[in-house]
């Protein structure tokens, strides 16, 4: 049976692959816009199972697919975040990255990934959520701009990655390292037993 990714994440590949899971890589063209007054965790659960349905449409045969969205919440206040944060997308351009990363410094924030796991011979699907709370390190405006300069924010949401080994913007987490990367691999290994799914 063939296991379908959802998502041309790059660090989603290596996450999933660091699994042992052989696996094709479906991009799912969908319309990502939150509507109105949507709650942050509706929003992304939303996004994953649609993600998973178009590209389940997409298929003929035997096929695991597994889709994904990640998102970054920060809280209107500084109390604590809640299901009415802001969500912060990808950048829009340096500018963008920059009023991010000036509104992060220094503060939690919530990573929030969706995984849906759809089963398309059994009919079993599941999405689950996974949270982890991300605390930025006081970090300065210089190194924000020389961050800016690597190209490396542009692809992600919250515009940073905890990975990065030149700015490494995170004080401590709590909760899934990899989910801040973007796969929490410890849901995922769950999700896998609940369909029965055999590497």
């Amino acid at each position: 049976m063939q296991f379908v990714l959802a998502s041309g994440s790059p660090r989603r590949r290596e996450l999933l692959a660091s699994l042992g899971i052989d696996f094709v890589v479906i991009k799912a063209d969908i319309d990502e816009t939150q509507y109105p007054g949507e709650p942050p965790y509706e929003y992304v659960r939303r996004l994953s199972n649609e993600k998973a349905e178009a590209v389940a449409g997409q298929l003929s045969e035997p096929s695991v697919v597994l889709a994904a969205d990640t998102v970054v919440i920060l809280a209107a206040d500084t109390i604590g975040v809640t299901e009415t944060g802001d969500i912060l997308g990808k950048p829009a351009d340096a500018d963008d990255a920059r009023a991010m990363l000036q509104r992060l410094r220094g503060r939690d924030h919530v990573v929030c990934t969706s995984l849906t796991l759809r089963n398309l011979v059994t009919g079993q699907a599941i999405t689950e959520l996974t949270r982890t709370t991300v605390t930025m390190r006081d970090y300065s405006d210089a190194e924000i701009d020389a961050y800016i300069a690597t190209g490396d924010p542009f692809d992600k949401a919250g515009s940073y990655a905890i990975q990065h080994e030149g700015f490494h913007p995170v004080h401590h987490i709590e909760g899934s390292y990899s989910n801040v990367v973007g796969l929490p691999v410890e849901t995922l290994t769950e999700m896998l037993k609940y369909i029965d799914y055999q590497r």
